[in-house]
């Protein structure tokens, strides 16, 4: 590595004649983009990182320490500004190019090395989004080779362990540079040292190894980027991965790995636990998965992915990647980001449908417009992500709140089938609704060991579930709440309850029941065993295990006295109130169902200009909204003609 302005240079110009970067699957649609476009972005790139890197040795706290490489900062700064105005077209191109002027302001203004380092990495981090170019190893590098080959091929320049001094550096003008610096290590990334290996520096010492196999290259960069770190570093660095959820969710692949700094990582952590988690993942990179993104990695991948297959006229494969994006993406991580930033969750949501209606309609400049919009969502969820786990506080607060909104709507319905027999003097049928919630409980416990042990829930599995289950219970709910109005329209209830209701409910009807029972219960503890899997994974079991409890007391509170105020209340007014209460509930758990199947891709989403009410089930789309209002037609025609009804039957009888 050097210093030179003539090392410089010659990089630039390797990079138009330099072998192409080692292809990996969490930046597959570089294989789509066209060739001018990813030969711009990686020289871009390429000028980004070497100022992140270089800078701190041209200026020291606001005064130029070496006019030479002050010299090539600016004339950097000017060329990446002149080529990110060149890049081709797309939403996030302004953007790109904002913060890349940021940064040539920045240099000269004689910044900090810290600014100029976060923006050029900012920048460089928007760039491989919004322009995708491989970034990282196809597997999991071998370290051990790493070693290996830097002891037979770079030792005698670089040292023995890396600090610039061996053998033959004697001499050497510019003098082999120093892996063992920590303040140029905090900003070099190990795609950096890939391309390096890879191309050479022309008119110094440094040559090319592109003979060498690609998953040499890749590992002989591993190594060396873990030069600067000790085995205490690595064994703390150990330690935050095993604790840190947030931080596992950050690094979901080696494309994160690749391209990440000390310096990008703060200030979600200090600098030192920066440095103590890249040692132990540079050196231990198959803790990660190999080449498989997940989180917000895989939603970035996959929303780059479905903008080339808009841009080549494929719709349908677009929309399956949008799908992706959120289901396989996204959708995993929304119980940890509702725990921290609910309203970030529902965002993220809103814009997610808005780019699906955009892929729909075919409109690529508007499908750009919100994948940027996306991407900078994705800043923030990573942000949550990496500012590590939730207090215990936060844990209990979650865990109450979360029980307690999942299980009101089941408690409802169950407390007002236990009312209604109970009215009917039916003891007997109370059994199978009982066997119902109770065996969804059962049920949702084997769905989180199952989940938890053998085998991993889809995301489309997930919101088809609930979408199917709470879709039939509405239904089931309307007939219900229809029936009820009819009879509390009637009068006569005691001769009703005794003479027709009890001889009305059969073997057939009770097992009705306990279905009712179970779809009812086991919707909401499928969606609570979710969030509280999320929970879980920040350690907090006491709190988790405390808001839990809490949540369950309430719930039985508010049965007992709903049961008792069944129990004293006429029989009209009962059906009646309950009559209301189950309609109210068919719509709300309507629009649920629709919008969880939107999100699933079995219903089409197309975004309106409405509140998001999650509570009511009202969600800002037009056919979640129709769903809602074609049920709340269907009640009120049908209370207005049981009333009509009623009407007609007592002038009969007069």
């Amino acid at each position: 590595m050097r210093s030179s302005f003539s090392w410089t240079l010659a990089l630039l110009a390797g990079l138009l004649s330099g072998p192409a970067l080692a292809q990996t699957p969490a930046a597959a649609p570089a294989a789509t983009t066209t060739a001018p476009e990813a030969t711009d972005a990686r020289q871009l790139w390429q000028l980004l990182d070497y100022v992140a890197v270089d800078y701190g040795g041209a200026v020291e706290n606001g005064q130029i320490a070496s006019e030479g490489e002050y010299a090539e900062m600016l004339d950097f700064s000017a060329n990446a500004l002149q080529q990110a105005g060149a890049l081709p077209a797309h939403a996030d191109k302004a953007r790109v190019t904002a913060l890349v002027g940021q940064l040539r302001a920045a240099v000269q203004a004689k910044a900090s090395a810290d600014e100029v380092a976060r923006l050029a990495h900012q920048a460089a981090q928007l760039l491989v989004a919004a322009y995708p170019m491989p970034v990282a190893p196809a597997k999991a590098p071998d370290i051990k080779k790493g070693s290996q080959l830097f002891q037979q091929i770079c030792a005698s320049c670089h040292g023995a362990t890396g600090g610039g001094d061996g053998p033959a550096a004697q001499g050497l003008d510019p003098q082999p540079i120093a892996f063992s610096d920590a303040q140029r290590a905090n900003a070099r990334s190990l795609m950096a040292l890939y391309q390096v290996t890879s191309q050479g520096v022309e008119g110094t010492s440094m040559v090319a190894f592109g003979a060498l196999p690609d998953d040499d290259r890749w590992a002989l960069a591993y190594f060396v980027g873990g030069l600067s770190y000790n085995d205490e570093l690595r064994a703390t660095g150990k330690a935050l991965w095993q604790s840190d959820a947030g931080l596992r969710a950050r690094f979901a692949d080696l494309a994160a790995l690749s391209t990440t700094t000390a310096q990008s990582l703060t200030p979600a952590m200090p600098i030192e636990q920066a440095r103590a988690v890249l040692a132990y993942l540079r050196a231990n990179p198959e803790v990660i998965s190999e080449g498989k993104a997940s989180g917000v990695a895989l939603s970035r991948q996959r929303l780059a992915q479905s903008l080339v297959a808009l841009k080549a006229g494929d719709r349908n494969q677009a929309m399956k990647l949008a799908l992706s994006a959120y289901l396989d993406g996204f959708e995993p991580l929304e119980p940890t980001i509702a725990a921290r930033n609910k309203t970030l969750m529902t965002q993220v949501e809103s814009a997610m449908v808005q780019y699906r209606a955009t892929v729909a309609s075919g409109t690529l400049q508007q499908a750009e417009t919100a994948a940027g919009q996306l991407q900078t969502m994705f800043d923030q969820v990573e942000a949550e992500l990496n500012a590590g786990a939730s207090d215990a506080t936060a844990t209990f607060v979650g865990a109450l709140t979360i029980l307690l909104r999942e299980g009101l709507e089941a408690l409802l319905i169950v407390i007002g089938m236990v009312a209604l027999l109970r009215k009917a003097g039916r003891q007997d049928a109370l059994r199978y609704v009982h066997a119902g919630w109770s065996s969804a409980l059962v049920a949702g416990g084997l769905t989180w060991a199952v989940a938890t042990y053998l085998v991993e829930i889809s995301g489309a599995s997930r919101e088809v579930t609930e979408g199917l289950g709470s879709v039939v219970a509405a239904l089931v709910l309307l007939s219900v709440g229809l029936w009820m109005h009819s009879k509390s329209s009637a009068g006569r209830w005691q001769s009703y309850l005794s003479e027709k209701l009890s001889a009305s409910i059969g073997q057939g009807s009770m097992w009705g029941l306990f279905a009712l029972a179970f779809i009812s219960v086991y919707r909401e503890v499928f969606e609570t065993v979710l969030f509280f899997s999320a929970l879980a994974s920040d350690g907090h079991h006491a709190a988790l295990l405390g808001g839990g409890l809490a949540a369950v007391a309430i719930l039985a509170v508010i049965a007992l006295v709903l049961l008792r105020t069944s129990a004293r209340m006429p029989v009209g007014r009962f059906f009646s109130a309950t009559s209301i209460l189950v309609a109210v509930l068919a719509v709300v758990l309507v629009g649920k169902g629709v919008s969880s199947l939107q999100e699933a891709g079995w219903v089409g989403a197309t975004p309106l200009a409405a509140p998001r009410i999650e509570l009511l089930g009202m969600f800002p789309t037009v056919e979640t909204m129709l769903a809602q209002a074609l049920v709340l037609a269907l009640v009120v025609f049908g209370f207005a003609y049981n009333r009509a009804a009623a009407r007609k039957a007592l002038r009969v009888q007069k």
